[in-house]
């Protein structure tokens, strides 16, 4: 089933520059402010001058085709719906609090996840995840 938009998990971006094509995304992808965050991170934390000028380049990009999904008041209600169904699942939401904001934009947008790693959002009602061939 072809969606329409869709919010992109941090995975398949990060995909995208490592090749992935866009047949299995939907026609008007999106993003939020936290795998904004997350790519942040990365020109920092990389150990070769390489790989940090790849990383940079990556967030450069994306910063200049996306306009973020900000995290407001309903993202904070459905993060505390996300976070609960996690704990139930038994999973730890400290480890996992970059996936719990994103799905909780995804769950207070009423847009499904796309994402290269599904098992990280089993367990979370009302969340519909799309997931990306890696």
């Amino acid at each position: 089933m072809m969606h329409a938009i869709g919010l992109l998990d941090t995975s398949v971006i990060i995909a995208l520059s490592h090749g992935l094509t866009a047949d299995a995304l939907p026609r008007t992808p999106l993003i939020c402010v936290v795998t904004l965050a997350e790519l942040s991170v990365g020109p920092l934390v990389a150990t070769t001058s390489r790989e940090r000028a790849r990383r940079q380049a990556v967030l450069q990009e994306v910063e200049s085709v996306f306009d973020p999904l900000p995290i407001d008041a309903g993202v904070a209600r459905a993060f505390g719906r996300v976070a609960g169904d996690l704990r139930s699942s038994g999973k730890k939401v400290k480890a996992r609090a970059f996936d719990a904001l994103i799905a909780a934009v995804a769950v207070s947008s009423g847009l499904p996840l796309f994402t290269q790693n599904a098992s990280d959002y089993l367990g979370i009602t009302d969340l519909v995840v799309v997931p990306v061939p890696q």
